[in-house]
């Protein structure tokens, strides 16, 4: 961060600064969610899975904060988790599982059967109540796969996961695998989100970023 002190102003406004919790940022994880993280960290270090991870986190936690009947201990665990299983899918094929076009379903469903037993292992060694356990376990079995949300939490889960698609790392992490312009990686990842969120709130938060990433590719913006 630059200092607090504007070269233009020439006076000091940190006074003036809110804390981040008035504007309800997360700066961390939760404790009981890093506990997860630690041990689900190992399992993402494949093709960007773990920033991807961080940010359907926050994803998550925003929606929660707008849909206050879901439960955050079922959700937090899912989306933390809900992508291990590609550990367990050759590096030179997941690409090919997910591309636009094709794909390999097979390699789809081996990773939500791989995550999903991932996830009980981690949530058994980290003392997690049973019942809280089995729906983290069901929802991740089937994120991708499954057309629609068993409850709540997995609607915000699966939410989360697409909606980073259209997020600006999204955007250009997705130019980075299929060798594309971030326009062409807008027009893919956008097609591929806006039919496919299940609650009002992903909808809205998608639409504003797909607007914002419009935006930098319209003429005005590039300077043309």
């Amino acid at each position: 961060m630059g200092s607090s002190t504007s070269t233009r102003l020439d006076r000091d406004i940190s006074a003036h600064i809110p804390p981040s919790s008035a504007i309800g940022a997360i700066v961390s994880l939760r404790s009981e969610d890093d506990a997860v993280w630690n041990l689900a960290a190992p399992h993402l270090a494949v093709r960007n899975n773990d920033s991807h991870t961080l940010y359907a986190y926050g994803i998550a936690r925003a929606l929660l904060r707008a849909i206050p009947e879901a439960d955050p201990e079922v959700v937090l665990p899912a989306i933390l988790l809900h992508d291990t299983g590609w550990s367990r899918v050759p590096d030179d094929q997941i690409l090919e599982a997910i591309a636009p076009g094709g794909g390999r379903p097979d390699l789809v469903l081996h990773h939500e059967r791989e995550g999903a037993r991932i996830a009980r292992e981690v949530l058994t060694v980290l003392a997690r109540p049973e019942r809280i356990i089995d729906r983290v376990v069901e929802i991740i079995d089937g994120h991708d796969s499954r057309r629609e949300a068993l409850s709540i939490e997995d609607a915000i889960v699966k939410d989360a996961d697409k909606t980073w698609r259209v997020t600006p790392h999204g955007i250009r992490i997705v130019c980075g695998w299929f060798e594309l312009t971030p326009d062409e990686s807008l027009r893919i990842t956008a097609a591929r989100v806006q039919d496919a969120l299940f609650t009002p709130e992903a909808k809205a938060m998608a639409g504003a970023l797909i607007s914002i990433a419009s935006i930098d590719q319209a003429p005005q913006r590039q300077g043309r």
